[in-house]
């Protein structure tokens, strides 16, 4: 499996299914948000909520089955959650509702939190959630969780790799946390980004949590 970020919340994932290659793209997001955005195609698209930064379906190209609610999903052999959350602390009074989505295929379980804005899961979303290999959780704060409730999220959970999103960017028209408020509570100074992650089940590590960054593609 390979993950690739194109910036923001937006990512595509490339698996395979009885030899069969198979594209998810999650959250496109608007030119409005200043970050140039790729033209892709995929089999799957998924949008976690409808703001103009997650839910540009015009850059997306093929004909692609979209999940855009709540519920279980059956697609290609890839099996997907899409789990109700909120994208503030307020049960959705200030900017409404969100969707988390898990992602199962190749043996690995991948988790887009979205736009999660809660303090922290409930039980019942950490029971939907269950075991992750693979988090992607916004940690820059302002219209998300902050770094420090997404490292206590991230304890919660126990992914075996962690991918921060929705963090400041140089040409961001969001004024959101630099990432290295993030890897400053985990302890770490600084962070090569990668251009891409290419993970098989058997390499995990078991006994700790690997925080990737990715360069924008």
């Amino acid at each position: 499996m390979e993950i690739i970020w194109h910036g923001h919340s937006f990512f595509k994932i490339i698996t395979k299914n009885k030899n069969e290659k198979i594209i998810i793209a999650i959250d496109p997001f608007s030119s409005e948000l200043g970050l140039r955005v790729p033209k892709i195609e995929a089999d799957i698209l998924l949008i976690s909520h409808n703001h103009f930064d997650h839910n540009n379906k015009a850059a997306i190209s093929g004909n692609y089955f979209l999940i855009e609610h709540q519920g279980e999903y059956e697609v290609k052999n890839v099996l997907i959650k899409a789990i109700k959350s909120f994208h503030d602390n307020k049960e959705g009074k200030e900017r409404g509702e969100n969707l988390m989505f898990t992602i199962e295929s190749e043996n690995l379980k991948i988790c887009h939190m979205g736009d999660f804005g809660q303090e922290k899961l409930t039980e019942k979303q950490s029971e939907e959630i269950g075991s992750v290999d693979v988090l992607m959780i916004p940690v820059g704060g302002k219209f998300t969780i902050s770094a420090n409730e997404a490292t206590n999220i991230i304890e919660e959970l126990e992914p075996r790799i962690v991918i921060p999103m929705h963090y400041g960017l140089p040409k961001l028209k969001l004024k959101l946390d630099p990432v290295e408020r993030f890897l400053k509570s985990f302890g770490i100074k600084s962070l090569v980004p990668e251009k891409r992650l290419s993970i098989k089940k058997e390499h995990l590590s078991k006994d700790e949590t690997k925080i990737v960054l990715l360069e924008i593609i």
